[in-house]
C-alpha cells in the first residue's frame, strides 16, 4: 500500500476528499497532512478524521531538510490539495513525478504565480470565457507547468460569477482529484 501526503494551505475540502477516498481503497493511505498556513481549516477536518496536520513555516520547507525528511520517512506520492508555496528543488528531486497538484483552470490557461483561487475565476469571467475547467498534474520547477495528467471541463454562461465558476470547479475537483490519484499510483504500480 502506497503513502500518500497531502499539502494544504486553506480549507481542506479537496484534503478531506482525498482522505475520505482512500480509507476505503487497498491502494494507498494518507499518512500525514502539511500545512503552512496556522489558521488554515484544514486543521480540523483532519482532527475529525483522525489523520495527523503539520504546520511548518518557510524557513523549515525552503532553507532546511525539514520538510523533506518528514516527506522520506511517510510518502510515497505527495499531493497538492490548495498549497500555495512552490515546492523547492531538493522535493521535486527526491518525488520526480511522485508530486501531483490540481489547479482550478485548463492549464495552460489561468495558470502560473499569483493564479489560484478566486483569482483564476474573475479572470475566467473578466474574459468572458465559455468553458472552464480542471487540471491534474505533475509538479516541476515552475508553477503549473508539470505534464498535464488529467483534465475536465464545465461550460458557462453569461450569468455565472466567479462564485458560481468556483462552485462549478468543487463539484469537478471533489469528482475526480482522488479518482485520478488513484489511476497515478496504480500505473506506477505496474
Amino acid at each position: 500500500m502506497k503513502r500518500i501526503v497531502i499539502f494544504a494551505s486553506g480549507s481542506g475540502t479537496n484534503a478531506e476528499n482525498i482522505i475520505k477516498f482512500f480509507n476505503h481503497t487497498k491502494t494507498a493511505k494518507v499518512t500525514k497532512v502539511l500545512c503552512n498556513n496556522e489558521h488554515a481549516k484544514v486543521f480540523d477536518r483532519c482532527k475529525k478524521l483522525n489523520i495527523s496536520c503539520l504546520r511548518f513555516n518557510r524557513a523549515q520547507f525552503y532553507e532546511s531538510d525539514f520538510v523533506l525528511n518528514i516527506l522520506k520517512e511517510e510518502a510515497d506520492f505527495i499531493i497538492l490539495a490548495g498549497f500555495l508555496w512552490k515546492i523547492p528543488a531538493n522535493i521535486i528531486t527526491a518525488f520526480s513525478n511522485k508530486i501531483i497538484n490540481i489547479h482550478p483552470a485548463l492549464l495552460p490557461k489561468y495558470g502560473g504565480k499569483g493564479m489560484y483561487g478566486m483569482h483564476v475565476h474573475k479572470a475566467i469571467k473578466e474574459n468572458k470565457e465559455t468553458e472552464t475547467g480542471i487540471t491534474i498534474h505533475y509538479v516541476n520547477a515552475n508553477y503549473d507547468e508539470g505534464a498535464i495528467i488529467f483534465q475536465a471541463k464545465t461550460t458557462l454562461n453569461d450569468a455565472d460569477t466567479p462564485e458560481t465558476i468556483a462552485q462549478k470547479i468543487h463539484v469537478l475537483e471533489q469528482r475526480y482529484f482522488p479518482k485520478v490519484i488513484e489511476e497515478v499510483i496504480l500505473s506506477t504500480n505496474e
